[in-house]
């Protein structure tokens, strides 16, 4: 497996020369991020990024990512643009040696959590999601939740919602074949894997669909276009959010059939009452069994790329949440030990 770190560019507080130091991670997953929703992103601008990051002795060939437009998701008239803008991305990354894009198709809301310090016993502080609280929010109100962007005004996003008010599931899973028919012979033109990342967390909120909740969800998206280039970002922590979900099933069947290109690994406490909170990466600390995870991905013959995902703010850091420094590179190091222990007991050291 292919160890890398998340980047969110120069005004990350975590730098590439700190990352660079962080034993077996050699990959940088990051973004063009001064591009507006649902416009081509230029080639100097991708190149630009790419040459910052080789520049301290990292790879660039994973996006994380390239962001499908609501109007996509809607399925309105300005989705043939939005879908054309959306492939000359896609052409435009291949030349810049990108392997593999990371999306999603979660509408409005990206991940969504109800605190982002929840103070653990042992001091650390970590992201939470609260049931309770999430039911007392009225949307049309607005959003009062921490780490939400709130790139909408609250008139805008009254109006967005209004629109969603007439999708249900079904006419989600419409617009997103309508998006993949198009979008994955392009991908495959050029030699991109497009990697789905799962719901976040994996259940209907604020009376949304969400269509990548589950194993069925993840079989059906990958039946659209049933070629390796569509395929998936099986993230553990958000599946995993779910009592029901078992991540090393899930692996051992998509990864088997060589269709997990990129995967993020992290742990999460879950409750039958759907509230969970996020935890250090080691088994022991969650709900979710690291090493039998690993070891499906190993026992698949996974050669992608692997991501800690998320950490607790540790050791007085401060900054972005969920993307610190040191329980990410804590991760990293976790599961690489992981593999090599898997490796060495299977009898290949490499």
């Amino acid at each position: 497996m292919k160890m890398s770190f998340r980047w969110y560019g120069d005004s990350d507080p975590v730098s590439l020369e700190y990352i660079r130091q962080i034993p077996g991670v050699e990959n940088i997953v990051s973004a063009v991020y001064d591009v507006p929703v649902g416009e081509v992103w230029p080639v100097e601008n991708i190149q630009k990024l790419k040459a910052k990051i080789e520049s301290h002795g990292l790879k660039f060939e994973v996006v994380e990512s390239v962001p499908v437009h609501e109007d996509i998701k809607l399925g309105k008239p300005t989705r043939d643009r939005l879908i054309a803008n959306y492939c000359q991305t896609l052409r435009n990354l291949a030349p810049c040696g990108i392997k593999v894009v990371c999306y999603n198709f979660m509408p409005v809301f990206d991940w969504t959590r109800t605190t982002l310090e929840m103070e653990l016993p042992d001091g650390s502080k970590t992201l939470g999601f609260d049931v309770a609280t999430v039911n007392q929010i009225d949307p049309s109100e607005g959003i009062q939740l921490p780490g939400w962007d709130a790139s909408y005004k609250p008139e805008e996003l009254k109006a967005l919602l209004a629109e969603y008010a007439r999708i249900d599931e079904e006419k989600l899973w419409s617009h997103l074949e309508y998006f993949l028919h198009r979008v994955i012979p392009v991908a495959k033109e050029v030699g991109i894997k497009m990697a789905m990342h799962p719901d976040d967390p994996p259940r209907p909120i604020f009376g949304l669909p969400r269509i990548v909740k589950n194993r069925e969800d993840l079989a059906r998206l990958l039946a659209i276009e049933d070629t390796p280039e569509n395929g998936l970002t099986l993230c553990s922590g958000s599946l995993g959010a779910s009592c029901q979900n078992d991540i090393a099933a899930m692996v051992r069947e998509f990864a088997g059939r060589g269709r997990i290109h990129f995967a993020h690994l992290r742990n999460v406490k879950n409750d039958p009452s759907g509230d969970f909170y996020e935890t250090g990466h080691r088994s022991a600390d969650g709900s979710l069994d690291m090493a039998e995870i690993v070891r499906a991905y190993y026992e698949a013959g996974f050669d992608g790329y692997v991501r800690p995902d998320h950490g607790r703010m540790i050791w007085g850091e401060t900054g972005k949440p969920g993307y610190g420094l040191y329980d990410r590179a804590l991760g990293a190091v976790y599961l690489n030990g992981l593999w090599e222990g898997i490796a060495k007991v299977e009898g290949h050291p490499h």
